[in-house]
């Protein structure tokens, strides 16, 4: 008759060790309101039900509408009231929708720990942060973005202003949602890694490279890597080393896995994560935050471990 092992006296238990650890992303659950406009009706609606909302209106209207019926005829008048209360009610409107976006994000940042902020300027630490005339973010969320990730969140924009022949001037605002952290253990390997969405024709990405100062195209052997993402480097960059840190996970993880049109900059240990557009929902802001906490676990782990 056997004996049962006596677990006690066991060895510890585990898989064996390999050289390199299966790069495993961190996930960020969210129990935050679904988006900036879900509390959007409810505001509407009790905005529109105050009295003083309706003298507001009101008194403007009637004012107007009666001058203008007894001077230009009381069509045009009728006319001119109901163009007020229109404009009286989308700004209303508008009002309601501030105040659900408020809501949401306040929510956001309760339930995920982190505290909000408004409009600032963000540290110029990469060139996403340093493009156009004019950069601001609109909101942030400073904290443990992600599991074991300090950092931020944030609504960023930037301005390009341009002007025509004619001297009017036209301004174009560019939005993002970023994930910003530092990484200051991967900066004796790699000072700069930008790793962007793919852009334009590839007939033409040699004669774009000789324009490019101090940074250098990677070509890794992956093609649905290479069908996403365009990769550069310090022209000093130590190949072996970069090579490594793209693993198959890694590189499996980022063509599938990770958000729509994400791309990621690296300068001097700051890593700026991002998709176009700003997200004001708390699906979109949780893959900001996972993704950004993927990268930088990745390259804390490269970072650690012994050559």
């Amino acid at each position: 008759m056997s004996t049962p092992e006596n677990p006690e006296t066991q060895g510890p238990q585990g898989p064996p060790p390999t050289e390199e650890r299966e790069f495993t992303p961190p996930e960020v659950v969210s129990n935050a309101p679904t988006d900036a406009n879900a509390l959007r009706g409810f505001h509407f609606k009790r905005l529109l039900h105050k009295q003083l909302t309706w003298w507001l209106i009101g008194v403007p209207a009637l004012v107007a509408g009666i001058a203008l019926a007894v001077g230009a005829g009381p069509v045009v008048g009728l006319v001119v009231l109901l163009a007020i209360v229109a404009v009286g009610v989308g700004v209303v409107f508008a009002i309601a929708d501030s105040k659900a976006a408020d809501d949401f994000f306040n929510v956001y940042a309760e339930n995920h720990d982190l505290t909000l902020g408004g409009k600032t300027n963000l540290r110029s630490a990469t060139p996403l942060l340093r493009k156009g005339d004019n950069q601001y973010a609109e909101r942030t969320l400073t904290g443990e973005i992600a599991p074991g990730c300090d950092g931020l969140l944030a609504l960023y924009t930037y301005e390009e202003k341009t002007t025509d022949s004619n001297g009017n001037q036209q301004t174009n605002y560019h939005k993002f949602t970023l994930g910003m952290s530092e990484v200051p253990e991967c900066v004796a390997h790699v000072p700069e890694l930008y790793c962007q969405k793919r852009s334009g024709l590839r007939a033409l990405e040699g004669f774009e490279d000789v324009f490019r100062r101090g940074k250098r195209r990677v070509t890794l052997e992956s093609e649905a890597l290479g069908n996403r993402y365009e990769i550069f480097v310090a022209k000093d960059q130590d190949d072996v080393w970069l090579r490594r840190l793209f693993s198959p996970s890694f590189i499996v993880w980022l063509t599938e896995s990770a958000p729509d049109k994400f791309a990621f900059e690296l300068v001097g240990g700051t890593l700026v994560a991002y998709v176009p557009k700003h997200r004001e929902d708390a699906a979109d802001l949780d893959k900001v935050a996972a993704a950004t906490g993927a990268v930088a676990k990745r390259l804390r782990e490269k970072s650690a471990e012994q050559e």
